[in-house]
């Protein structure tokens, strides 16, 4: 069992992400700058408020929390919902400030979330990848400043990883349009819409490639991740997403659509196949997501989806961009 950090604990993937290393032993303290109510997280996981901003705090945070292993997920954590210089100036500043105190205090194992919108998809200019499905591999190209922080915060743990060798180790991860447990009870998504709806209508999915992922695999994921960074070369990224699409038309037909140009290297995506790859979480740590749409919502209550998909069509709107 370790004693784990996360930043933005109280967010809508932090909730899960502490309710899940919880629930897999590890005793958790969660830290952002408002508490969530009693009863919201399982009983014994800790509470911490701090404006991890202000100089200094995040070393203080750390200094008193004593963790073995710290998850930095606070951010802004919605592309355009703020000025582009507030969230470049506030996503890089708070990666910066926890990787580097957690580093100072030598705690063993840092990780820091990041996002698939680092590869540019949705740019008003346009944007093809070099093939699919995506991976690590793809070059990023980011068009906005929640995508660049997001690189930035990948590359913050590299050059730390650089510095420090394996003393101290350090990972990022991609997580995919994040679904919450309430969420598949119908409660609206990030963009406001429900599953159902972004299953029925495609163009809702398409900005973000119909990726998604569940809020408890990514838990289930830092778990692995944290038993294993010994085990795997250091500051590694990883994509981590549902082993499917979020959509009930195979990609090879879905993307066409949307993605001008991306017939010749969508074709491969057939079936349920989805436009991003986790093998490499499945290789070197042997992650395998648990949860999908179908087992969520159950392929009998969507019958009527892929008709009214069929009838969606038309290019996803230039800067409709989605995060995680």
């Amino acid at each position: 069992m370790s004693r784990i950090l996360v930043t933005g604990g109280a967010g809508r993937l932090g909730r899960s992400v502490v309710a899940g290393l919880t629930e897999a032993g590890h005793e958790v303290v969660s830290a952002d700058r408002d508490a969530v109510p009693d009863g919201t997280f399982p009983a014994g996981v800790e509470q911490e408020t701090a404006d991890l901003l202000v100089p200094g705090e995040a070393l203080r945070l750390l200094k008193r929390t004593a963790p073995d292993a710290v998850i930095h997920l606070a951010a802004i954590a919605v592309p355009f919902s703020a000025p582009e210089d507030v969230i470049f100036s506030t996503n890089t500043r708070l990666a910066f400030a926890v990787v580097s105190a957690a580093t100072e205090l030598r705690i063993g194992k840092i990780i820091t979330a990041s996002s698939p919108t680092v590869l540019g998809y949705g740019s008003p200019a346009g944007w093809l990848p070099e093939s699919f499905p995506v991976d690590e591999e793809t070059t990023p190209r980011p068009w906005n400043a929640y995508a660049l922080s997001k690189l930035i915060a990948e590359q913050t743990v590299q050059m730390f990883a650089a510095a420090q060798g394996d003393r101290i180790r350090y990972a990022a991860f991609r997580p995919c349009y994040v679904i919450s447990p309430e969420e598949w009870a119908g409660a609206p998504t990030q963009q406001g819409h429900t599953v159902r709806e972004r299953l029925a209508d495609p163009s809702l999915s398409a900005p973000a490639l119909f990726n998604y992922v569940d809020a408890r695999d990514v838990a289930d994921f830092l778990d692995v991740l944290l038993r294993n960074m010994d085990a795997i070369p250091n500051g590694e990224t990883f994509f981590v997403g549902a082993a499917d699409a979020l959509a009930t038309e195979p990609l090879a037909t879905l993307l066409p659509r949307f993605v001008p140009g991306s017939e010749a290297r969508a074709a491969g995506l057939a079936g349920s196949s989805p436009a991003f790859s986790i093998d490499k979480a499945r290789r070197l740590l042997g992650w395998e997501p648990r949860r999908t749409w179908r087992t969520e919502l159950g392929q009998a209550e969507l019958v009527g989806a892929t008709t009214a998909a069929s009838a969606s069509t038309g290019p996803a709107t230039p800067g409709s961009q989605e995060t995680k």
